[in-house]
């Protein structure tokens, strides 16, 4: 699908183009959702930028992420989707910066999209350019992912009552939490390598900003982005840390239990050793064996296994083993 957003006064008009369609003129915003080849083609013509496939989006080396090619940006990053579902993923972005437009190519839709576009659909200065788009993108991008690690802190917050607090009852819970950070961990290896991404392509803005001629309040605001961006990395580092210390912490609790478990078929075998051992004695059926012919002989035989179990419970309780 492509998407045109064109100024119309103090906010831009979006115009889907249908296949086949001409790019809308004046348009400063040309976004590409799981383009056609004929769309690809519609852009390259119209804009004179040459659209990456999804194989070159998908590089990892900087230089095939962040280039200039004739006086026009390429910038690749790595953004987090789907991530308040059971399945969080990432999907490569690209922005195309040059001429005054841009251009960005994806094939999933990160919330950001769809919250820049209606922002902009509502008010966008007056003069706007494809780089008030890419800020107001790359602020979106920020801010989304500082509410998914505000999410995921909550939810370690959580686990960690439940491990520390309220602690696990039985094997199903221990199962439960053990998921849950693994979800979480899961989640948070992702926005870390999406912070990375993200703080590559703002520095590159940052050190391009002469070549892009951004005004000083933008200059201004890509410096404000890189801040924070490295403090979101930050967080992120320490959450993961905190997912790896809470792990650990579930799985001393795990191994406590079972100890516990261990010690009491451990105490049982122990206590019943000696009683075992009376009835064995009185279990041989030997002719000369004076019990045998006495009255209380049953009694005592039940007295004295009685005792024997009792005794080294007592002396176990004594020492404080139990």
């Amino acid at each position: 699908m492509l998407v045109a957003f064109v100024p119309r006064g103090s906010s831009l008009e979006r115009i889907v183009v249908t296949e086949g369609g001409s790019v809308p003129e004046g348009a400063i915003w040309l976004d590409l959702l799981s383009p056609t080849h004929e769309e690809d083609r519609a852009v390259e013509a119209a804009t004179g930028v040459l659209v990456p496939t999804r194989e070159e989006m998908a590089e990892i080396e900087p230089t095939s992420r962040l280039y200039i090619e004739n006086g026009i940006r390429y910038m690749t990053a790595t953004l987090i989707c789907a991530a308040e579902t059971d399945a969080p993923a990432t999907t490569a972005v690209t922005f195309i910066l040059g001429g005054g437009r841009l251009v960005t190519v994806r094939y999933e839709d990160p919330r950001p999209f769809p919250i820049t576009a209606n922002k902009l659909t509502r008010y966008c200065g007056a003069g706007a350019e494809g780089s008030n788009v890419l800020i107001e993108l790359l602020d979106a991008i920020i801010d989304r992912t500082a509410d998914v690690l505000e999410r995921m802190g909550a939810e370690i917050d959580l686990v960690s009552l439940r491990i520390f607090e309220r602690g696990g009852k039985d094997r199903q819970s221990y199962q439960e939490i053990l998921k849950a950070l693994g979800k979480t961990g899961d989640l948070n290896s992702k926005v870390r390598e999406s912070m990375v991404s993200i703080n590559r392509l703002v520095l590159f803005l940052a050190n391009d900003a002469e070549g892009l001629k951004l005004q000083k309040d933008q200059r201004s605001l890509v410096k404000g982005m890189a801040r924070d961006v490295s403090s979101l990395a930050d967080h992120a580092t320490f959450l993961a840390n905190k997912i790896t210390f809470l792990l650990d912490a579930i799985l001393g609790v795990v191994n406590l239990e079972q100890s516990n478990v261990i010690k009491i078929f451990s105490v049982v075998a122990v206590v019943l050793l000696p009683p075992t051992m009376v009835a064995s004695v009185y279990g041989m059926n030997f002719r000369h064996m004076p019990e045998l012919e006495w009255t209380f002989g049953y009694p005592l035989a039940l007295v004295l296994m009685l005792a024997s179990a009792i005794l080294p419970y007592a002396f176990f309780k004594w020492k404080k083993w139990l």
